[in-house]
Parts: structure tokens; sequence; C-alpha cells
């Protein structure tokens, strides 16, 4: 959800009063209650027009939604057995609807990556990998970072090489999570791990982990490390993203966070950047690199990896392509 779509949500939600928008929240991810919670505390002074038109917008939205997608697992259920038989059908509903219900699990997106990375550190490491993937990239990278190291690295290699999970394997771990967590809530269905989903959680590590991480995958399987280096997407892939595609992004960029974030570029991406900003943009952003002083590494890491979450957005968002394997570049 982009600025403008979380400033409509929390103006929403703050205009319908507090029991109608507290049951709004129970359908919503950790991730999205914090990020519209955030834009409702900052939000003062809020015009009647402007509330008007965002209550219009969402009437208008409303009515365009249909009840088709209700009931969808019964109704696929159903089509399944009368096309196949219920022989073939089961088999083919225990992958579809395998990850329907990992309320115990979801209990964990909840928490702070330390108090989770507590609770599962004595778990054996496929089971530590069967959670990981479950959670959102960046808390699934918090958590490994409250790992000791060999058991981080055997981690990240089994998500590598995970291909799915029986269903029977992933109900038993959600009961146990169930019972430790008391949780009841119901979840979306989710990635099951794989190459893509280790470069993804390694995306989120600072470099020293990413590369520490990425050595001791090689020892094991050299083929394997190079797999998760080319799904990986760092700062320095940037030059691989067209102009337009760099213009998008430094719409989205703040100046401070850009100036620290080169500090640590090398001069090809700079000039990169350089060449998509106006000249007078361009002039000033060199001024400021070099009146900026030394900048700590982690600060420089830091700020890199929050323009590479813009990046992936505008990516997930079909703006940008992030370099050559992209599909398409715009939609």
């Amino acid at each position: 959800m982009d600025e403008e779509g979380l400033n409509q949500a929390a103006i929403l939600l703050l205009s319908i009063g507090e029991e109608e928008a507290s049951e709004v929240f129970k359908f919503l991810s950790p991730k999205e209650v914090q990020k519209i919670g955030e834009v409702m505390a900052k939000i003062k002074n809020v015009t009647r027009d402007r509330v008007d038109a965002v209550l219009g917008s969402f009437c208008e939205v409303a009515e365009q939604h249909t009840s088709v997608g209700n009931n969808g697992d019964d109704y696929v259920r159903s089509v399944l057995n009368k096309a196949l038989g219920s022989d073939k059908a089961n088999l083919l509903l225990d992958r579809i609807l395998q990850g329907n219900d990992v309320s115990g699990i979801e209990g964990l997106k909840w928490m702070d990556a330390s108090a989770v990375a507590e609770l599962i550190k004595g778990e054996h490491p496929q089971i530590i990998a069967t959670i990981l993937v479950h959670l959102e990239r960046d808390q699934a990278s918090d958590v490994l970072g409250h790992l000791g190291e060999r058991l981080r690295n055997d981690v990240v290699l089994r998500i590598a090489t995970l291909d799915g999970i029986q269903p029977s394997a992933l109900q038993e771990l959600n009961d146990v999570l169930g019972k430790l967590l008391s949780s009841g809530d119901k979840v979306k269905k989710t990635a099951m791990g794989g190459v893509h989903a280790a470069a993804e959680i390694l995306n989120f590590s600072g470099a020293a982990r990413e590369a520490a991480i990425i050595e001791a995958v090689r020892e094991y399987d050299a083929e394997l490390a190079q797999k998760i280096l080319e799904e990986m997407f760092t700062f320095d892939n940037l030059m691989d993203v067209d102009d337009r595609g760099i213009q998008l992004l430094l719409r989205e960029v703040q100046s401070e966070s850009l100036i620290v974030a080169l500090k640590g570029a090398k001069q090809d991406l700079r000039d990169k950047i350089f060449k998509n900003m106006s000249q007078r943009a361009a002039e000033m952003l060199r001024d400021d690199l070099e009146a900026k002083g030394p900048v700590k590494l982690r600060e420089v890491e830091a700020e890199q990896k929050e323009i590479l979450k813009i990046a992936r957005r505008l990516a997930e968002e079909g703006q940008i392509s992030l370099g050559a394997k992209g599909e398409e570049a715009y939609v």
C-alpha cells in the first residue's frame, strides 16, 4: 500500500468509530496494523472535505466488489471432487489448501524477533526453517540475527533446499505453537521456502552476516550458494535497473537517506543516479556527498536496505523491473 493509500485507510478508520475500526483491524496482518496505526497517530486536523472524499472513494470501491471468492475452499473442494473424483481431488486439495490454517505460526508475527528466536532456538533446524518461511522476510531476517552463527547458517541452507511441507507436519507444528501462544487467528496462505525465499530473507540481512551465511552454504553446496546469490538483489544491482526505473525510485527516496546510502556506493552507481536527476539536483547531491563526513558502515547498510525495500515495493507494484531477470518492466 502506497503513502496515499495508507492515509486514506487511516482517515477511514478514524471516521467510522472505535468499535468498527477494531473489527477491521482483526482482518489485517501485523505489518498492516503497524503501518496504518502509525499514520493514524500522526493525523491531525483533517478537513470535512477530505473525509468526505475518502468515504466517497471507499463507497465506490465497495460497490464494485461481489460475493465471488466467498467460501472459496468449499467451492474448490466441490469442483475438484466432481471433476476428478474424490481420490485425485484429495491429493490436489492437500497441496492447494495446506496453508489455510497456520494460526499458531501466525502468532509469531506479532512478536519481537528476539522473543521468536528465544522461543524456537532449541528446535531442530528444519523446524526453524519451516517456521521462518511463514514469517515476513524482514522479520525472518531479524530472527536469524538472534540465532547463533552455526545454527543460522544451517537454517538458511535448509530454507534454500525446502520445496514444500507435508500438511500433517505443518498441522502438527502449528498445533504446538498454537498451544504455546494461545493464538486462534486465521491467516493467509504463505510461500513454502526454496532458493528465492532464502535470498529474500538474506536481502534484509547486513552485509557481513549475509557474506558469512553464503560462505557457509557454499562449503556445503557451491551451486546452491550461487543460485541464492543470483536471486538476491543488492544495492549494487541498481545498476541493472533502467533509467526510468531509477527516476521512479528517486521520487520515493528522501535526500538524506540517499546521501548516506551513496557513501558506500561505487562510482559507476553514483554516476547512474546523477544521470537520472536534474542538473541542479545532481550538483546539490554531489556537494552534499563531499560535505558529508565519515559515516559508519552499519548506517550506510541500513539506508541502502531501506532504499532496496522501496525498490522491491515498486517492483511488486509493477512499476519497475529489478534487473535483467525481470520479465516485464511495466504493467
